[in-house]
Parts: structure tokens; sequence; C-alpha cells
């Protein structure tokens, strides 16, 4: 195996207070949104709107650097995300990636909506994006006290991850962080695909893509070494590992690949993602053969031999599911975490 070299990952825990506003706070520029401009008739594509028009109702997170708040738009009520991200460097840097490529992605019913970019007072950076009642996948697991998904509900979150997946890939989009926080879902049942903090978008065919980035607990064999695992490192087929082991760590309950409760240190997480096999960790009896050959046909160790995301839309687990049944078995799961939390 090629010689590895730990690389550390900065995530910053960091709480940003959204700045109060002034009279001359500054002002969100985007496209008006039907729920923003159904009150002002001198609405047009580039109206400005004050900082001061947001009422912080909540945080829904911390990390990376910034804070993610729940708002409302005191004139039309509208609810919302603003994510808040300190003026760093790189963090700047960071943010206008994500924001090329939420504008990329848009249109894509399976992705999170953009609705603008502004400075901050106080010099940060502040996105406008759509806010997702039911919060992350993360979040749903423990409010269910880490009990497992059952299957239907896993089918209906894989085609719909599935399906944004596509969307990104047919825009040479590659995320590169998917995992369970960052897979959300709506009171509706909608599962869509948010934080591009590390996605790129592969402007040519051959363009270099650091393979090192993300989040290392989901990181596909060949991101710690491409030689032994397929060669050239393929983002694409890396976005498909890293959707297959966060769909096995719903039915499991907690991180597929190291018993409950591990630490989940570099050297760990490297071992037995080379060297263990995923797929081994569903019990046979437990889970459906389609099920297990959905998770087999994301897990392959050779990218070569992962299927890309419009095949695994094709596959019996995503395509034979009843399609209502499952998308209510997952509406009904939420429904219930809801409830008793």
């Amino acid at each position: 195996m090629a010689l590895v070299r730990e690389r550390r990952l900065h995530h910053l825990n960091l709480t940003v207070e959204l700045p109060v506003p002034s009279a001359a706070d500054c002002r969100l520029r985007f496209p008006v949104s039907p729920q923003l401009c159904c009150t002002s008739s001198a609405a047009t594509d580039n109206a400005e709107f004050r900082m001061s028009e947001f009422e912080k109702l909540e945080v829904l997170g911390n990390g990376n650097g910034g804070t993610v708040y729940k708002v409302r738009h005191r004139l039309t009520a509208a609810v919302y995300a603003l994510k808040v991200v300190h003026a760093d460097a790189s963090l700047r840097r960071q943010v206008y990636r994500e924001v090329d490529i939420l504008r990329r992605a848009a249109g894509s019913d399976r992705v999170v909506s953009f609705h603008g970019m502004a400075p901050t007072p106080s010099g940060d950076v502040a996105l406008l994006l759509e806010h997702m009642d039911g919060g992350s996948l993360d979040a749903l697991l423990r409010r269910r006290g880490c009990r497992p998904f059952p299957e239907p509900a896993l089918a209906a979150v894989a085609r719909q991850a599935l399906l944004g997946l596509a969307d990104l890939h047919s825009r040479q989009i590659v995320h590169r962080d998917i995992k369970p926080a960052n897979l959300l879902i709506n009171a509706a049942g909608e599962v869509k695909i948010a934080d591009f903090g590390v996605g790129k978008v592969l402007r040519r065919s051959l363009d270099p893509c650091d393979s090192y980035v993300g989040t290392c607990a989901y990181m596909s064999p060949e991101r710690f070494d491409s030689e032994s695992y397929g060669g050239d490192y393929d983002p694409y087929a890396a976005d498909v590992w890293s959707l297959g082991l966060a769909v096995l760590e719903l039915h499991r309950g907690h991180f597929p690949l190291l018993p409950k409760g591990a630490r989940l240190d570099w050297a760990a997480l490297m071992v037995v993602i080379c060297f263990g096999d995923a797929t081994r960790t569903v019990p046979e009896g437990a889970t459906s053969s389609e099920f297990r050959g959905f998770l087999e046909c994301c897990l392959q160790k050779e990218s070569r031999k992962r299927w890309s995301v419009v095949e695994l839309l094709d596959h019996p687990f995503v395509a034979a599911a009843d399609r209502a049944e499952s998308e209510k078995a997952l509406q009904d799961l939420l429904h219930e975490a809801l409830d008793e939390s």
C-alpha cells in the first residue's frame, strides 16, 4: 500500500452571533422568490433586502467556522436558513465556491435552494438558503435514539439522494462530503443535498481534484490510496461510496465500520476503510437481498467496479420499491421522531 500521510482536517466549532442590524446595515442581493416579492409591486430580479428584515429564530447548527440560523422574513413570514461564515480568507473562498455550485445546481429539486449572499456589517458572509424543517438525517437518527431506519424508508432516502447526485454529476459537480449530516429532510419527506463547502466543479475531464477534503469517515478507499484501489481518483465514484456508507449507517444506527461508540480517529478509519469489508457489516438474515446488493454496488473497493448514480437508480432496491410506500415510511418515521422529541 502506498505511503499515506495523515492530513489534519480543521473542523472549527465556533459560535457566530447574528449582527444586530443598524440603520446602515448591508443588503442581501438575490433573485426574488415568490414569497418575498409578493407584497412588493416594485420588486425586480435584482431587488435588495436589508438584514434587518430577517428575524433570528434559533440556531440550527455550528461548525466549519460559522453558524446556521433559522430566520423569518418579517414582512412575509417566510422561513429560511441563514448560514453566517467568518471572513477568514480560506473560508471566504470556500463560501464563494459553495455559492457557485448552488447557482449551477439551481432547478434541482433534490438540492437545497439558494436565495442569495451578502456581507454582514461585521465583515462575515451570509448565505440565505432553503430551510429544511426536518433537519439532517444524522439529527433524525439521533432523535430516534439511534434506532435503525427500516428498509422502505432507506429506499426513499437512497432514491432521492441519488436523484440529487445525478443532477450534480450531470453538471460536472462533485460533492465530496456526502454523509447523513449533509442530507436534509423536510416535513413532506423530501431529502435534499446540502453543504457544498468542499464541493468542486470539474471544468475539464482531467481536472485535478484533491482527495483529502471532506470527512475522513466517509472517504472511499482510493481517497486514501488511489494506486491500490482503482488508479486515478474518480470523485464521482467517491460520492457513490459515501452515499452507500451513509445509507448503511442509517440502517445500522451508528457509523457502521467500527464498533458502536468507537473513536473515529484517522488511523483507525484508514485501516477499516482500506482493509475491511463494509458489506460484511450487514447481517445476512436481517436485510433483503436487494438491499445487500445495492450496498455491494456502492461499496466496491475498486472505484472502477462501483456503479454510477444513473445505474444505481435502476437497481431493484430503488427502482422496484413501491415509491409511494417507501416515501410514506420515511415521512412516518420523521413525524414519529418529531413527536417523541
